[in-house]
């Protein structure tokens, strides 16, 4: 049997990989744009006319949705940074032998059904609940209600994607060179300067891939809006839902959907743009 030539080994381990990404990610991405360019409507058929219309049509008519979209992930990013940075914390360092657990229940919620969490949430905000009475006694909720406000929307996103902010924060903060800490204090830095000169520039690899991995599914998340919120609070993934499968509109819907991609993919090219390739793939700089 002849040998294969040492060049083609690598591009026979990336081909189930290509072959993957080509079937399930660039096919039905052509196909999307090809969508986005069509004219017609469900009962006289649509026809491809590379009708760029679409586009300007749509961003005309949602630009509030899109750009609430982005300000509600935005928030809900910047909530889970907040929560899930002392808990990783705390896990990586102050673990010991129950690290195991600790993560085990912050990953355990996802097993539970998206829809199923979010819907517990709408019974945890309902004007009805014990939580509500707590957070208007405590000054921290409005008096008139909760549910169906901006405020519950945005909860709702930080909770259901909070373990994707923690997972990548704990595996950079557990991976630190301990030697590091322990030069800065003989140093005599304070815990404080410790922190902020080592441990967090360490872990900015972790913030990075929490912040992305949290991010990009808020902006397109339309079941939180749905659920916990009304039509004031909905999102640009409202509209692609009810384009898509309520009025049928597909050329409109699938306009909307490559210009959510195409921002969002803007937002990381600007993003390498500043802090570098290796803060987008986890790498230290060297």
């Amino acid at each position: 049997m002849p040998r294969l030539p040492r060049r083609a080994v690598p591009y026979l381990l990336l081909a189930p990989g290509l072959l993957w990404l080509a079937f399930f990610f660039a096919l039905p991405l052509y196909f999307m744009g090809r969508v986005s360019l069509e004219q017609g409507s469900i009962y006289e058929g649509f026809h491809f006319a590379w009708d760029f219309g679409n586009y300007t049509d749509v961003l005309s008519r949602y630009d509030a949705q899109l750009v609430r979209s982005f300000y509600y992930a935005g928030v809900a990013t910047v909530l889970a940074l907040m929560i899930g940075y002392p808990l990783a914390y705390a896990i990586a360092t102050r673990g010991g032998k129950w690290r195991t657990a600790l993560l085990l229940l912050v990953v355990l919620p996802s097993l539970t059904t998206y829809l199923v969490r979010t819907l517990a949430w709408q019974t945890i905000l309902d004007d009805a609940s014990p939580t509500v009475d707590v957070l208007k006694f405590l000054g921290l909720a409005p008096e008139d209600r909760v549910l169906a406000t901006t405020g519950a929307v945005i909860a709702g996103i930080t909770y259901n994607f909070l373990p994707f902010m923690i997972l990548p924060l704990y595996a950079s903060l557990e991976r630190l060179d301990k030697s590091m800490l322990e030069a800065a204090y003989d140093l005599y830095a304070s815990r404080r300067k410790a922190f902020l000169r080592v441990t967090l520039p360490l872990s900015a690899p972790g913030i990075v891939a929490g912040c992305l991995l949290t991010f990009i599914p808020a902006a397109g998340d339309f079941v939180n809006a749905q659920l916990l919120g009304s039509s004031r609070q909905y999102m640009i993934g409202n509209v692609i839902q009810s384009r898509f499968l309520v009025l049928t509109d597909y050329p409109a819907a699938a306009a909307l959907s490559v210009l959510l991609m195409a921002a969002i993919l803007a937002m990381i090219v600007i993003w390498v743009r500043l802090a570098g390739s290796e803060a987008l793939i986890g790498a230290e700089a060297k």
